[in-house]
């Protein structure tokens, strides 16, 4: 048997995919937040989407400054992606505060995170209006990973590195295996 459930928390049906930090910069400000909402769309040219609320203080770096980082973080540093999104880079410097160390990366002005096992260069290519949120189409610059964690740059070690995965809340879950469909057929 089923039943409804509030429109309001229908996204948490479909908000399970893995957490990262974006990064922007506009001027001498800085910022960094967790947005669980974000997606690849396209693969040429690699581009990517995240859904941030206008009134958002990275939502303002990232307009004016037309660019971002991806991070992504692992269990190690769920305390710090926590904090980082209960609390306004208005008000306070994220950095200072969760001992995030900043990396400069190669095409961007934002800073990149050095705690994360991957980090994503990207440029705006459109926004568009998606309710409450905005939806910021970025076109991939530069993409790098931990190396030792990554095989041929798909699959990730999941001993090691243990993604983070919203489910609303203070909810949030991790991987625990991969699984090969083609073990599951016949």
């Amino acid at each position: 048997m089923k039943r409804e459930i509030p429109l309001d928390k229908a996204n948490r049906l479909l908000n399970i995919g893995g957490v990262v930090l974006i990064t922007a910069k506009s001027g001498e400000r800085d910022n960094v937040t967790p947005v669980a909402w974000n997606v690849p769309v396209s693969k040429e040219p690699a581009l990517v989407a995240v859904a941030i609320a206008p009134e958002r203080f990275i939502y303002k770096l990232i307009e004016e400054s037309r660019e971002f980082g991806i991070n992504l973080p692992t269990l190690k540093i769920l305390r710090e992606v926590y904090f980082c999104g209960k609390n306004s880079g208005r008000d306070v410097d994220k950095f200072e505060r969760t001992k995030l160390t900043r990396e400069k990366a190669k095409f961007i002005s934002a800073p990149l995170i050095k705690e994360c096992i991957a980090n994503i260069e990207c440029k705006v290519e459109n926004i568009y209006p998606a309710g409450d949120h905005n939806l910021i189409i970025g076109k991939v610059l530069r993409a790098v990973v931990e190396a030792k964690l990554f095989e041929d740059y798909l699959n990730v070690s999941l001993e090691e590195a243990k993604t983070i995965h919203h489910l609303g809340g203070s909810l949030f879950t991790i991987p625990g295996e991969i699984i090969d469909v083609k073990n599951y057929i016949s």
